[in-house]
């Protein structure tokens, strides 16, 4: 996985990496290997996991197909930049 840094902007960087690594699912992974999963826990978890793979699946088809309709989308409110105040006074660094 690479993110690319932009004008030493470490912060934005580090949310990107984050994300990227939601989605891949590290951190589901690494929260599963933490401790021992007994093989019984595991084949209901991969189960579990296979139904709602199936199920997002034919939520997707149907939608597609016009049977149900699709979920409203979420509004991006994009915010503006914060203007930098002068306060008058001696700054410290």
């Amino acid at each position: 996985m690479q993110v690319i840094v932009r004008d030493n902007n470490v912060e934005q960087a580090l949310r990107v990496l984050k994300k990227k690594m939601q989605r891949e699912g590290v951190f589901r992974e690494m929260k599963r290997r933490r401790s021992y999963e007994k093989p019984s826990e595991k084949k209901t978890r991969e189960r579990s996991e296979a139904t709602r793979r199936a199920r997002k699946l034919a939520r997707k088809q149907a939608i597609r197909d016009g049977l149900i309709a699709a979920p409203p989308k979420k509004l991006l409110i994009k915010r503006a930049p914060a203007l930098p105040t002068t306060t008058g006074g001696a700054r410290k660094t």
